[in-house]
């Protein structure tokens, strides 16, 4: 991995890094202790109408632009909204009504190999080869050996398939949106900050869907700290954590945050309810990490290269 190196007073890289993960891994368990008190959906828009909102705020004080401007920015905006914070959000909490926080963290992790392959079917000047083809089947294969089909120690295949869903959601609008022109000059603190609030506009339209009301909702001092915690913690701190690690590290190193995430959630599950991860959901997890690393073989070969580089010199 290549890190800008901080200059005097910042704090390292590496520590913002591991402090990411560990943030993003926990809220996985704080998800499932919100929704055993909360309605999953306006849980989630409850958290992404505060969190929005906080982020706005960060946005109009430290850049020139605090909201979009024209047809192509709102549709960028728009886009990330409905994907990465609503559909992603919407069947993450539903989810994990039915599946683990360590376990709905494995699935997420591949994200990043779905990215591959949906970049390859939308993006004409992106093709994968076979090497990235095989990573493309391990990912699936690891969620198979997570989900345990057929036996008595299985995951239920319902929560398992919307958790999945989520990570779909999640790589499609990354690649839907680097389809989108028109969205370079738009501050990227802007750009979150209204995808959180139409994603949680979605995500509001979802629970009156379903029928949830959140006014009947006896809120246990466990729910509001849950929500405090995703909200603020893991909602607007998160993202201004991981704002300055796309400008340290960039977009391919932050990836990685998906696959120390289980890591996180696991520790967090363990000290919190006593929770272990089976032997064959790490086994699961390990086949995902392999596909990754076979998805981006060009890339971590050549960042071996520099390495070695930089080594001798």
């Amino acid at each position: 991995m290549s890190f800008r190196r901080p200059t005097m007073g910042e704090t390292p890289t590496t520590v913002l890094f591991l402090l990411l993960a560990a943030i993003w891994g926990s809220s996985f368990v704080a998800i499932k202790i919100g929704i055993a008190d909360v309605p999953a959906l306006s849980f989630a828009a409850i958290r992404y109408s505060i969190a929005g909102l906080i982020v706005l705020a960060y946005a109009a004080h430290t850049t020139d632009r605090w909201r979009p401007r024209g047809r192509r920015e709102w549709v960028l905006a728009a886009t990330v909204g409905l994907f990465v914070i609503g559909i992603y959000h919407g069947a993450l909490y539903l989810g994990e009504h039915d599946v683990s926080a360590p376990i709905a963290a494995i699935v997420i992790s591949l994200a990043p190999i779905l990215t591959a392959g949906f970049a390859s079917k939308l993006h004409e000047n992106v093709t994968i080869d076979g090497t990235q083809a095989a990573g493309l089947l391990a990912g699936l294969a690891g969620v198979v050996i997570v989900a345990n089909p057929g036996s008595a120690g299985s995951v239920d295949l319902g929560g398992l398939l919307l958790v999945f869903l989520a990570a779909a959601s999640f790589a499609l609008g990354g690649v839907l949106t680097g389809k989108l022109p028109g969205g370079g000059g738009l501050p990227v603190e802007t750009m979150e900050a209204w995808a959180m609030l139409i994603g949680s506009l979605a995500l509001w339209v979802g629970a009156a869907v379903r029928g949830e009301n959140v006014t009947a909702v006896h809120w246990t001092p466990t729910a509001l700290a849950s929500l405090a915690y995703l909200t603020l913690v893991c909602g607007a701190g998160g993202f201004l954590l991981y704002f300055v690690l796309l400008e340290r590290a960039g977009a391919t190193e932050i990836n990685l945050v998906s696959y120390l995430e289980p890591i996180g959630a696991s520790v967090v599950a363990w000290a919190l309810f006593g929770d272990v991860v089976s032997p064959r959901a790490l086994a699961g997890f390990a086949v995902i990490f392999a596909g990754f690393a076979l998805v981006k073989h060009r890339y971590i070969g050549a960042a071996v290269r520099n390495t070695t580089d930089d080594a001798e010199l």
